[in-house]
């Protein structure tokens, strides 16, 4: 198969999605790779590395997507790349398409098969491809949260850790997955003061059990939820339904209830984010005020650390892609379930149920049209 990487245009996108040795692997696999020029410096890997480990280069992404069989990416594409796909393109990436209409419309009607990292999923519920970008980002939250707490950018002017005499910053968490967990471990390490909420009873237990007497866990009811919006100086949104857009837990009303200043870090802005308030920002600007509570909603939160994300994702990209490669996306999605569930269009057919629900289009089951 012909394997193709371009270099992600997203504004302030510094991640790639193929490393050096990501093409070496795909290389010895028996198959061609086709690297934009350019893709990988800003992560810090050289076009002559990427040669070296037997990558064509390509003067522009328009030419990597013409001879490309496989596109491997780390963001959605943007409407100026639409014109670039076309039926029986395979796009391996991360997609969100269930608070993008536009990009899932298109995939449709230009027939390219979607491959979602972050619908992939274990018999076991877990994420393999989205659980790295989750942990980097939900250690990046609160210290971008901790961050714009700072007086000049319109914070409390809290310090989460505090100081011997003066009280810790008081930190929220909404759910207690991957991001969660991973914000908390952060949080707990600047020495604030945190508590977390999920409805899930035994993730309450087991971060009551790695965090001994060192974190609040509380289930998240409305009004544990509106008592912990009293009492925080940051609230980081980290829930997460696969595949469908996240449900608004914090209405724009209950800011009121937030001390002036505070600041919401809504991770889930990707998914349509978990408040109300939440739009997408961007690495340049990354934060507005509603109500007087700052907001930081960057929608690609880890391409500021891209090089440790770039190589955190695609540790655990490359084997689903090599599965894509070796065997062609009908009979790797046979094999492998967990590719299957990544699958989020299809010949013209949106084959994820959270997807289809969110803009009322029609769901059709991936092993129907395998079959």
């Amino acid at each position: 198969m012909i394997v193709g990487t371009v270099r992600e245009i997203k504004p302030y996108e510094y991640r790639v999605g193929l490393t050096p040795d990501c093409v070496r692997s795909y290389v010895a696999h028996g198959h061609r790779v086709l690297v934009q020029e350019g893709a990988g410096s800003p992560a810090g890997f050289a076009d002559s590395e990427y040669v070296a480990a037997g990558a064509e280069l390509r003067p522009t992404a328009r030419e990597v997507y013409e001879e490309a069989e496989m596109v491997v990416k780390v963001k959605e594409p943007l409407p100026e790349e639409f014109p670039f796909l076309r039926p029986g393109l395979l796009l391996y990436t991360y997609l969100h398409l269930a608070a993008n209409e536009e990009l899932t419309r298109q995939l449709l009607e230009r027939r390219v098969s979607g491959v979602g990292y972050e619908t992939m999923q274990t018999d076991d519920g877990l994420l393999p491809c989205l659980k790295p970008m989750s942990q980097v980002a939900g250690r990046l939250a609160v210290q971008e949260g901790a961050k714009y707490l700072e007086k000049r950018f319109g914070g409390r002017g809290i310090l989460l850790g505090g100081v011997p005499g003066v009280a810790r910053g008081q930190v929220a968490i909404i759910g207690a997955g991957t991001v969660g967990i991973s914000a908390c471990t952060i949080a707990v390490g600047l020495g604030a003061d945190v508590t977390v909420l999920d409805i899930d009873a035994e993730k309450l237990e087991y971060v009551d059990h790695i965090f001994p007497g060192r974190v609040t866990t509380l289930y998240s009811t409305q009004a544990n939820i509106e008592a912990s919006l009293a009492d925080c100086d940051l609230l980081i949104g980290a829930v997460l339904l696969r595949g469908a857009r996240t449900p608004h837990l914090v209405s724009r009303a209950q800011l009121k209830l937030m001390k002036p200043g505070a600041v919401i870090v809504d991770v889930a802005v990707d998914q349509g984010g978990c408040i109300e308030t939440t739009h997408p920002t961007t690495h340049d600007d990354p934060i507005y005020v509603v109500d007087g509570i700052v907001h930081y909603c960057v929608a690609n939160m880890p391409g500021a650390v891209a090089l440790t994300a770039t190589r955190a994702l695609t540790s655990s990209t490359l084997r689903y892609g090599l599965k894509l490669a070796d065997c062609g996306i009908e009979e790797a999605c046979r094999a492998s379930s967990v590719l299957a569930r990544g699958v989020n269009t299809y010949q013209g057919k949106c084959t994820c149920s959270g997807v289809a629900e969110a803009f009322g289009i029609e769901y059709v089951a991936l092993d129907s049209l395998l079959a």
